[in-house]
Parts: C-alpha cells; sequence; structure tokens
C-alpha cells in the first residue's frame, strides 16, 4: 500500500509541475514553431543527446498521459527527419505507453476486479484469449485516445509484452502520418490537416483488418483441424444433425432440430430419457414424496392427531416409483419423438470422423450416418473413488439402488452433497439405520455454513448419524460382516453396514464413443472441453449436458441444448454464447434448500461488496398454518441498492418459492419490484415480498422520515 502511495505522489507531482509551470506551452503547435529554429540548431550541435532527452522526454509525456504527444511526434518529424524522427517516437511512444499501462495495473486493477470482478469477467475472459487481436484493432484507428486505450488495458489480464509489441506494431501506421507531418511543419496550421477524413476512413479500415484476421486465422485453424479427414469429407450429407445420447441435453437439441425442419437422428444406447427419468431426478423425487408422508405420520399430533400409522412395504414403494417412471416416459418415448419428426435409433454410436457416425443396432448389425453437425449430449455416471475393498461388497449407486425390494437394515451413504443426502433422509424416514460419511467439515458444501447446520440438525431428528470430516478408507468383511472403516481426526472409525450408497458425485461419459480417436480434448475434471458456442476443437461437433458441465442439473443441459442446436443449425449466419449468469438449483431434502446466485460464502471469498437480508420464515403465516415454520430466505444485494446478487431458500417448497428471485435476476428487476407486487394471502410465495420488506426497512431514509415526522407534529398545531 506504501508504494502504491508514493507511486501515486510521484505521478500526482510530475503532472502538478507540468500545470505548475506551464510547460504544456511548449507543447502546442504556435510555441513549437516560434522554437523550431532554437531547437534544430540545438540538435545539429549535439544529436545524440539531443535525441536522447527528446525520447526522454516523450517517454514522460506518454507514460502521464498527459497532452502533447501529437505535437511531439511532429516535432520529431521535423527537427529529427521522417526515420529517425519515426524511429524515436516509434519506440518512445511505446515504452511510455507501456509505463502507464503498468502504473494503471499497479495502482487500480486489484480494486476494479475486486468491485467489479463478476461483471467485468466475460471482458477479462475475452482479453485473455484475443486481447492482442482487439488492442491492435484499437491502436489502429486514431479516433480512440492512446492513453485512454492504455489505462484500460491496464485493468485487464492482458501481459505486459503482448501489449508492448502489439502497441509497437499497432501505433506505427499513425505515428508515420505524424512523423511525416512534421517533416512539412511549415505548411500546418492545425492538427485538423494532419487527419482528414479520408485519412482516417483508411485507419478505420485498417481497424477492422485485426477483427478480419483473426476470422481468417479461425477458418484456417479450422482446416488445420479437418486437414487429417479432408479425403472423407461427404459431398452431401445425410442428416442436417446427429445427437449421441437421450437425455435432457439430447432431446431438447433434437426437439430443437426437429422444429425448424432440420433432418435430426438421435441415437440412445440405454432408455430414452437418460439419467433423469431412470434412474436419477424422477425416481428420486417420487421416493422422496412416499418419506415424506411416513415422516408427516410421524408429526400426527403437530397436525391434531392422535396418531397415524401406515401399513406398507418397501417393495411396494419401489413399485411405486416404476409406476411414476412408466406415467412419465411417453413424454420422452421414441413414438412422441418420432412424431416430432425425430429419427429415433436404439443402440451405439461411433464418432468415425468429424461428419459420420457409425450406427451398431441391438442385433450388431453397423451402418453409417453421415451429417453436417453432431452433437455430444452422453450424459454422466456416478463416480466411484477407488476404496479398497469397496468393489468387492456389492456397492450400490444412484444408477442401481433402484432394483432394491428390501430395506436395509443399516446403511451407509458415501457423500454429503445434494444426491448423498437427499437419499440420506430418504432411508432414514423409511426406517434405515443411516450413517452419512462425507470427508469435507460439513454437508451440503456448496451451500452457506447455516444452510448445512439446518439440514444436517433435521438429519439426526430423523436418525442420521451425520459423520463429517470422517474419510473413507477401506472396506473389509469380518465373520460375513461388511464393515466401512473411516478416519476422523487421526483415529479409525469402524461402520458395519448392509449395504453402502456411493453419492460422492458424477464424472462425465467421455469415452466409447469415438472422441479418443479424433482426439477431442478432456478438461482436468474429464468434462469434454468445449467453448464458449459449446463447440469442441472441430466447429461442427458440439458438446451439451453433463457431459461438458460446468452444472450437472437437468435443466442446464436442457439450457444448454438450445444454444448447441441453434449454433450447429444456423451458426453460420449468427452464434450465441451460452449464458450462465442466472442459474437455479435445489436440494430436495427437508428442509428444502434452493439457491440462485451468488451465496454469502461465495461474496466474501471473491470479495465482492454486498449487504446481506434474511427473513425467518417462522414468522410467516402460511408456514405456520402448515406446522412448517422452519427457515429462512437470505438475499445478496449490492450495497445500498436494491440489486439481487443471489437469494437462498431454506424452507418447504424452496425450490418453488425460488422462482421469483430467478425471474428478478434475469430481467434486471429489484427487490423494490418484488415489494410492489401484490402477492397471494396466505402462500409461501409471500414471503418473497416480505424478504423485500426487510430490505426496505434496513435503507429507510431516517433524515427525510425526521422531517416527516416534524410536518405531521406541525400539521397537528
Amino acid at each position: 500500500m506504501k508504494s502504491k502511495f508514493a507511486l501515486l505522489a510521484v505521478i500526482a507531482v510530475a503532472i502538478g509541475a507540468y500545470f505548475y509551470f506551464d510547460l504544456g506551452r511548449f507543447l502546442s503547435l504556435d510555441g513549437f514553431k516560434a522554437q523550431q529554429a532554437t531547437l534544430s540548431a540545438l540538435v545539429a550541435a549535439h544529436p545524440w543527446q539531443s535525441a536522447m532527452a527528446f525520447f526522454g522526454a516523450y517517454v514522460a509525456v506518454a507514460a502521464l498521459s498527459l497532452p502533447g504527444a501529437a505535437i511531439m511526434t511532429l516535432m520529431g518529424g521535423a527537427i529529427f527527419g521522417f526515420s529517425k524522427g519515426l524511429v524515436l517516437v516509434s519506440f518512445a511512444s511505446a515504452i511510455g505507453a507501456t509505463f502507464a499501462f503498468l502504473s494503471s495495473r499497479f495502482l487500480l486493477r486489484d480494486w476494479v476486479q475486486e468491485k467489479f470482478g463478476e461483471r467485468l469477467k466475460p471482458i477479462n475472459d475475452g482479453v485473455a484469449k484475443d486481447g492482442p487481436f482487439y488492442l491492435f484493432a484499437l491502436r489502429l484507428v486514431p479516433l480512440f485516445p492512446f492513453f485512454v486505450v492504455n489505462l484500460v488495458m491496464g485493468l485487464t489480464s492482458i501481459k505486459i509484452w503482448p501489449f508492448y509489441w502489439v502497441s509497437q506494431l499497432g501505433m506505427l501506421a499513425g505515428t508515420a502520418v505524424f512523423v511525416n507531418a512534421g517533416t512539412q511543419l511549415a505548411q500546418i496550421s492545425s492538427l485538423k490537416g494532419i487527419i482528414s477524413p479520408a485519412i482516417l476512413g483508411s485507419f478505420a479500415l485498417l481497424g477492422i483488418f485485426p477483427i478480419v484476421a483473426k476470422k481468417i486465422l479461425d477458418v484456417l485453424k479450422g482446416r488445420k483441424v479437418y486437414a487429417r479427414f479432408a479425403s472423407v469429407k461427404p459431398k452431401s450429407f445425410d442428416r442436417n444433425v446427429i445427437v449421441i445420447g437421450a437425455g435432457s441435453a439430447g432431446l431438447v437439441t433434437s426437439y430443437i432440430a426437429a422444429a425448424v425442419k432440420a433432418k435430426v437422428t438421435l441415437i440412445e444406447k440405454h432408455k430414452m430419457g437418460g439419467d433423469c427419468l431412470n434412474t436419477g431426478c424422477v425416481p428420486s423425487k417420487a421416493l422422496i414424496k412416499s418419506a415424506k408422508l411416513l415422516s408427516n405420520m410421524k408429526r400426527a399430533e403437530e397436525f391434531g392427531f392422535k396418531s397415524a400409522t401406515a401399513d406398507w412395504n418397501f417393495g411396494d414403494v419401489m413399485e411405486r416409483v416404476q409406476r411414476v417412471i412408466r406415467e412419465i416416459e411417453p413424454h420422452d418415448s421414441i413414438s412422441r419423438y418420432s412424431e416430432l419428426g425425430v429419427e429415433c435409433l436404439t443402440g451405439s454410436a461411433t464418432i468415425v470422423s468429424p461428419w459420420a457416425v457409425e450406427f451398431t443396432g441391438s442385433d450388431g448389425a453397423k451402418k453409417i450416418i453421415t451429417t453436417k453437425n453432431i452433437v455430444i449430449a452422453a450424459g454422466a455416471q456416478p463416480l466411484v473413488p477407488p476404496i479398497p475393498g469397496l468393489a468387492d461388497c456389492g456397492y450400490l449407486t444412484s444408477d442401481t439402488l433402484w432394483g432394491l425390494r428390501e430395506l436395509p437394515k443399516r446403511l451407509v451413504v458415501l457423500g454429503g452433497g445434494p444426491i448423498g443426502s437427499e437419499l440420506t433422509q430418504c432411508f432414514a424416514r423409511f426406517g434405515s439405520q443411516v450413517s452419512q460419511v462425507e470427508m469435507s467439515p460439513r454437508i451440503l458444501m456448496r451451500e452457506d455454513p447455516e444452510v448445512s447446520e439446518l439440514v444436517s440438525k433435521a438429519f439426526q431428528k430423523d436418525g442420521v448419524a451425520v459423520l463429517t470430516g470422517h474419510k473413507a478408507k477401506q472396506v473389509i468383511v469380518e465373520n460375513g460382516e461388511k464393515i466401512l472403516i473411516c478416519e476422523h481426526d487421526g483415529v479409525d472409525v469402524r461402520l458395519p453396514f448392509d449395504q453402502i450408497l456411493v453419492a460422492v458425485g458424477r464424472t462425465a461419459n467421455v469415452t466409447g464413443y469415438g472422441l479418443e480417436a479424433l482426439g477431442i480434448p478432456i478438461r482436468a475434471n474429464k468434462t469434454v472441453e468445449t467453448n464458449d458456442y459449446l463447440q469442441t476443437l472441430y466447429p461442427n461437433i458440439y458438446a451439451c449436458g453433463d457431459v461438458t458441465g460446468p452444472y450437472q442439473f437437468t435443466h442446464v443441459a436442457a439450457h444448454q441444448a438450445w444454444y448447441a442446436a441453434v449454433n450447429a443449425l444456423f451458426g453460420r449466419f449468427k452464434k450465441f454464447k451460452a449464458d450462465y449468469r442466472v442459474i437455479p438449483w435445489a436440494t430436495f431434502t427437508e428442509p428444502e434448500v434452493a439457491r440462485v446466485g451468488l451465496s454469502e460464502t461465495e461474496a466474501k471469498e471473491k470479495k465482492i461488496p454486498h449487504e446481506v437480508t434474511v427473513y425467518g420464515l417462522d414468522d410467516l403465516d402460511r408456514a405456520i398454518a402448515d406446522s412448517e415454520a422452519h427457515g429462512f430466505i437470505k438475499v445478496i444485494t449490492v450495497p445500498g441498492k436494491d440489486t439481487i446478487l443471489g437469494a437462498t431458500i431454506v424452507g418447504d417448497h424452496a425450490g418453488d418459492i425460488l422462482i421469483e428471485f430467478v425471474t428478478a435476476m434475469k430481467y434486471g428487476l429489484g427487490l423494490n419490484k418484488i415489494l410492489g407486487t401484490i402477492h397471494i394471502y396466505p402462500t409461501l410465495g409471500e414471503a418473497n415480498k416480505y424478504a423485500a420488506g426487510v430490505w426496505k426497512r434496513n435503507h429507510q431514509p431516517t433524515k427525510l422520515l425526521e422531517w416527516v415526522a416534524k410536518f405531521h407534529t406541525w400539521e397537528r398545531g
């Protein structure tokens, strides 16, 4: 901090001296013309010393962003001649610009990034990727003040060396024009005469050149990528798009393609609907509903009943789950999508070239289908960690547990994320003795600590042993009994179990369908690498959904599918960057947890200025009437403003209540708009309005209200 103040002081003194001693009089056109003869004689007598003095002065003017650089450029041509003047000015201007760039970066970048980091992220990403191209374009066009470019670029992530050499090269054309004009100084009466409309137009065209060059390079890069397949590229194509995977991403991609009359083939090797329908969202929510009914029966006295019981069988409950799946299946069925115009094939797909997919049917028959575009929507599968002995004990995952028809007496759940937490509570409510093992300090680590605490207490009330800070080490069998050995605070903990459910996350399906042969890159987190438009290494091959991330949610997969479909089919005219600005999600435990945008923890970690508003749902009439008066709404806003940065809701139907905040963030509506909206009484949705009311009370115009109180006193006489 001291060094920043010292540099700021030096800059302030230098700029102050410039204006105090009126040094600008030497950097005016008339002032220079009056001194030209004297300066030319000085240069003739002391050529090297004069050149160095001029060079140093120019660097100082550019570094301090002082007015006069244009006049000094003319001076360079007038007193040193075109060649020598061009060399001096070109290097001095680039070095001075770099000093200004470094000063801006040192003094301001940390503050700007801390305050506006989230908003600047797209700009930072663009500069990191294509900064030199855009800087080159700015340098070529004199309409953009160079000192502004220096200071603004210092706030970005562009590296020093690219900034210097691009500035040196980009300013060369404009510098040459001014230096050449300086050699004819006697004929110049105004700077306006140097840059005519014709010259400005020429520079504007030059400014477009880097962008055009980048497009050309992208085309050449694409051709290079496709080079080894050039001989097999078909002259015509069987399909406009082939979609691999019929989960949420694949179904939506196919639906959109068919809706715009493209010829589309959808290939799925298992079941239509993917994980969400068959092993994920749908069955888990059906199971949660049954478990909640049992839980409510245990709370009969809260609702005015002496007791309530149910005669039930776990096998019947699991059969109901399958009935729910079967009832929803027609929405994702082959017959429905065939009617929509999608060719649905059941079997495996292998990408054999950027324009061809080999389809293998269930009977082993193979055929090659050519296509203009390919969309990879292969989804993900449960991640199984390499714990010694785990593979031998017959573990369950969120894919396989639906075959259970007998309730496990003792169940260990590995994982404290959303999937592990939902299933932990479910099985505990059915009567299993559940131990939830999580190596992190708390469950639901993506949420704020108080959220984790509320859910943990609810689990414990349901009889769950929540074992955070426990690292699974080994599974052994002793005397026919399965035992998980965990390490906690350096001590081994033994957990006997009948079944163990692995729910530590999901890993993308990136093998078995040709990515390796094509050399399509995979990220460090084992997802398919794509750009902002969801394109892979090959511009006509896209990926969306869990297979690429960054969010593994069904609704995000569907969201990405729109971009993949539209970019694949119409990208030659207009491409759209996938928009992740407002991504909501929910964990369907009880209490339910839903969030959109920043949490308080994230805001603190990212050092984003923020305010926190909390409304307790124990105050809400409908929650009290439903005997669900627990949880809260927490809203993160910009300091002093009602702009919503994020919202977290913990309580009954949190995912449904959250939608109003999702809409508000999507369309730029603040808490004042929510407060001014009529909400039905009595509903859980009213909580949003009351949360907005809490924010409003915290931002009352105190001084104004004091004067209003005095006015009312005066009114009463």
